[in-house]
């Protein structure tokens, strides 16, 4: 592995750090402190503020099936205008800077629209920009395919972009501005003694994110962890130290629970009196695959009939085209009714230390009863327990769990 460069660091800012003018100034302010340390900095900015919320909508009221192609052709434009402001901002305080679109710096991705992933990054150009003395802003979220199609990388992908530039360049540091101050033991606005965390390994961020924490993407954390770029989260509001995303250290296994992550945007899908024979589980999946839906838990039921009924959950956001997949699959495989509930949650203790140690589903499940909050599917790993209940339970079993484990309280929620 090539020697990271200390002076390199890249910098994303998220659509809260550049929600308005104002902010847009104060983000360039901030990168030309480190142009002045002697830095060479690449920023990563998402769309401002809830543009990628607003075009959204648009499109919803032109059309309630937007061929994907046309969506990231639209929600594309949103860190175009980003980049172009931040670097007018940077010129008008005597920084030289120059701006990107993902595909003018070579960003190139697989075609699977609105979730692409990076294939590869030509770092030339920035290369060639770093090398006169300017800024090199680019436009987060967004790639271009082999045809030319632009593409963008799903929900939070600037975090992406950043990491990918990070791996790319060798960067020293790659910071992740957001509106908080790191990585918290969960959402600080259920929480208020939420605790901010020092340091977060990997794979519990990981699992955090994939479960609903809202501060970094999945996908980002992942690639991160493989390449071994540390993260700082931290906020573009204040000079604070925020939360380093780094390998596990002893340290971290003493911990018993790191936090409690919850996810809304979850909806069940039970599919009633599918055969219950070889072969019939795989072609339902099977379907839902081809049409790129990521399943997350899958729960079968005991056959007594010789027909079963098989229940998973997948993101609220993908439960149109659930319904369409299962349409089409219904007479092949001969299923019953399809039943929805889109008024569940899904929430989630993580930590590294859970790997050897016994008692935390117990604590989990009658800190839950204490409530009378009913647990509807489970889903377990070494580091985590999922369990999905009702929506309308979700904040108390946060809160309740959050007590359960002490996680306000440092030191105290140890092996």
């Amino acid at each position: 592995m090539a020697k990271k460069n200390e002076k390199l660091i890249v910098q994303k800012y998220g659509g809260s750090s550049v929600a308005n003018p104002e902010r847009i100034k104060k983000v360039a302010e901030r990168v030309k402190e480190y142009k002045k340390k002697g830095y060479d900095v690449v920023v990563v900015v998402s769309a401002l503020g809830d543009t990628t919320d607003d075009l959204l909508e648009l499109a919803s009221k032109i059309t309630q099936k937007p061929l994907e192609r046309e969506l990231d052709m639209l929600m594309s434009t949103g860190e175009q205008i980003s980049v172009a402001l931040l670097a007018m901002a940077l010129h008008e305080i005597g920084t030289s800077a120059i701006s990107f679109t993902g595909a003018q710096v070579g960003i190139l991705t697989d075609s699977a629209h609105t979730k692409a992933r990076i294939i590869d990054i030509s770092a030339k150009r920035i290369i060639e920009e770093i090398k006169k003395g300017k800024v090199v802003i680019v436009a987060g979220f967004q790639g271009v395919n082999l045809n030319q199609e632009i593409t963008t990388l799903g929900r939070g992908g600037s975090d992406m972009t950043a990491v990918a530039l990070a791996k790319v360049l060798n960067a020293g540091t790659c910071e992740i501005y957001t509106d908080v101050e790191g990585i918290y033991t969960t959402d600080p606005r259920i929480v208020q003694n939420a605790r901010k965390l020092a340091s977060i390994s990997y794979d519990e961020m990981l699992e955090m994110a994939s479960l609903g924490a809202q501060v970094m993407q999945a996908r980002s954390i992942e690639a991160a962890g493989k390449y071994d770029i540390p993260l700082h989260v931290r906020s573009s509001f204040s000079k604070n130290t925020g939360t380093m995303i780094c390998k596990e250290g002893k340290d971290m296994e003493d911990v018993l629970v790191r936090g409690v992550a919850l996810n809304k945007g979850e909806a069940k899908i039970t599919v009633c009196d599918v055969s219950d024979k070889p072969g019939e589980a795989s072609r339902l999946f099977e379907g839902l695959a081809n049409a790129g839906i990521n399943v997350d838990m899958i729960i079968q039921n005991i056959s007594r009939t010789g027909a079963t009924d098989i229940s998973f959950t997948v993101s609220s956001a993908d439960l149109t085209k659930v319904q369409d997949v299962l349409a089409g699959l219904k007479n092949k495989i001969g299923t019953g009714e399809i039943k929805l509930d889109k008024e569940i949650a899904k929430v989630s203790v993580v930590g590294i230390g859970m790997r050897s140690h016994a008692g935390v589903a117990a604590k989990m499940f009658k800190a839950l009863a204490s409530k009378k909050i009913n647990i509807d599917m489970i889903s377990t790993s070494e580091i985590k327990i999922s369990c999905v209940i009702k929506k309308s339970d979700a904040e108390t079993a946060v809160k309740v769990l959050h007590d359960a484990f002490e996680l306000d309280k440092p030191g105290k929620n140890k092996k």
